[in-house]
């Protein structure tokens, strides 16, 4: 049976918990990560992400630009909304659960999420900032010292587990939903066919 990478993700927390002699209830509880573990907490993370990345950029690639700005209802994103809202996350949210920074002047992040949504809306603009936000969130993660990923993080507030599952969690989400998106517009997700 296969697993989806975010399961994998929570079983290598497990593990990891269970590697430091400390049962996962009690490691959440008392934050008990050393670098080791942090860091392949954090290395698991940055795999499930690249894979969401291609995955993103593929399905960005294959739906026609003058589909982007395509919506279910007008109550919710467009299709290039959506996009722009994973950018923004890449921006902000995927460092910041990991001890990064988002970009200089990249704050309050409401507001620029907002702005991000509204103001790229061709399929150039959105392909172009998917690329610039990932490459600012994979490094912000990549360049983490692991001996500092052992407290809690902002936004959430949680160990370095849980925040990389509340963002794989979301973001997987937002994959979903870009999927039945693309299928309403006719495109097959390009992984599938």
């Amino acid at each position: 049976m296969l697993f989806p990478r975010h399961h994998a993700l929570s079983l290598a927390a497990a593990i990891a918990a269970a590697a430091i002699g400390t049962p996962r209830s009690a490691a959440h509880a008392q934050d008990v990560f050393d670098a080791k573990s942090a860091g392949h907490v954090r290395n698991a993370y940055l795999a499930d992400m690249d894979t969401l990345h291609a995955k993103m950029v593929a399905l960005a690639t294959a739906i026609p630009a003058e589909k982007y700005s395509w919506r279910p209802t007008k109550d919710v994103r467009s299709i290039s909304e959506a996009f722009m809202h994973v950018a923004g996350e890449w921006y902000y949210f995927m460092p910041k659960a990991f001890a990064g920074n988002a970009p200089t002047g990249f704050a309050p992040p409401k507001e620029k999420l907002d702005s991000l949504e509204k103001t790229l809306t061709t399929k150039a603009q959105v392909l172009a900032e998917l690329e610039k936000s990932w490459t600012h969130g994979r490094k912000e993660i990549a360049n983490a010292d692991a001996s500092k990923l052992t407290g809690k993080y902002k936004p959430f507030n949680v160990a370095i587990d849980e925040a990389a599952l509340i963002m794989s969690d979301d973001l997987h989400e937002h994959l979903g939903q870009l999927i039945v998106y693309a299928r309403s517009v006719g495109v097959k997700p390009p992984w599938s066919k």
